[in-house]
């Protein structure tokens, strides 16, 4: 990653790691709970969950595995995890880059990563590192959000996020990300697409503590066309943003 961007993400994470960890959006949702059902798990599998935040993942696939390695580039939030599951005695923690993971070639016969890319500076990098370490015939379970193929509908949500999350680099739309996974010998074998619900004030609050800020995001929102609005489902009453859709991308990639 870009070293100062790499700090930024640090930064940000470490100040609301605790928020991570108990975050519904991340600590529950349809799509966790199919991880299992997506992976052909076996119980002598070596399972890697990159940028694992709250550890969500790897507190999900730990039951079913040999190894689960959680790895995250914050020091602060990987230890705040580390508590937090400290009873599942098979996950190994590591500070690690996602663009430049610290583990031999070939190494998992599974990679998880969920709604973290749009942090990556690079994700063809992060893709180009899943492939290396995947055994052959290994399997790669992208989980993030994108944005949509429509322009302008991918300038607002980006611009949104970035000044919501100073880390946020980029929501990639889908058809970047398959992109991205055909160059890097990946075959797409299974997908799905999915609009989320966030209560909005729980997704504002979680990272932007200045109330100037808050009102300067809200008032974006308030203030957007009728096709944006429609787009992400912006639910409003009384005049105050309750709820909105973001787009999710749920994909299964196989290492040729």
């Amino acid at each position: 990653m870009d070293k100062e961007e790499k700090k930024l993400v640090q930064k940000v994470f470490s100040e609301n790691k605790q928020a991570y960890v108990t975050s519904n959006t991340h600590a529950k949702g349809a799509d966790l709970l199919a991880i299992p059902d997506w992976l052909s798990l076996s119980a002598t599998d070596r399972v890697l969950d990159i940028a694992t935040g709250g550890g969500h993942v790897a507190r999900t696939l730990s039951p079913y595995v040999e190894q689960m390695y959680a790895t995250d580039l914050t020091k602060e939030m990987l230890e705040e995890t580390a508590r937090h599951l400290q009873s599942f005695n098979n996950i190994h923690y590591i500070i690690a880059d996602a663009e430049n993971l610290p583990f031999l070639n070939n190494t998992f016969d599974h990679v998880v990563c969920r709604i973290a890319a749009h942090h990556f500076p690079s994700p063809n990098c992060f893709v180009k590192e899943v492939e290396r370490v995947l055994k052959p015939g290994g399997s790669f379970l992208l989980i993030d959000n994108i944005a949509p193929e429509t322009d302008s509908f991918d300038i607002f949500i980006n611009m949104l996020e970035k000044m919501r999350d100073r880390s946020h680099h980029r929501s990639l739309k889908i058809s970047e990300w398959k992109q991205i996974f055909h160059r890097n010998q990946l075959k797409i074998t299974k997908e799905q697409t999915r609009k989320k619900t966030l209560p909005f004030d729980d997704w504002l609050h979680r990272t932007v503590q200045d109330k100037n800020l808050r009102q300067k995001v809200s008032s974006i929102v308030l203030t957007a066309g009728p096709d944006i609005l429609n787009h992400y489902q912006v639910e409003i009453k009384e005049k105050r943003i309750h709820s909105f859709g973001l787009d999710e991308w749920m994909v299964l990639g196989t290492k040729l």
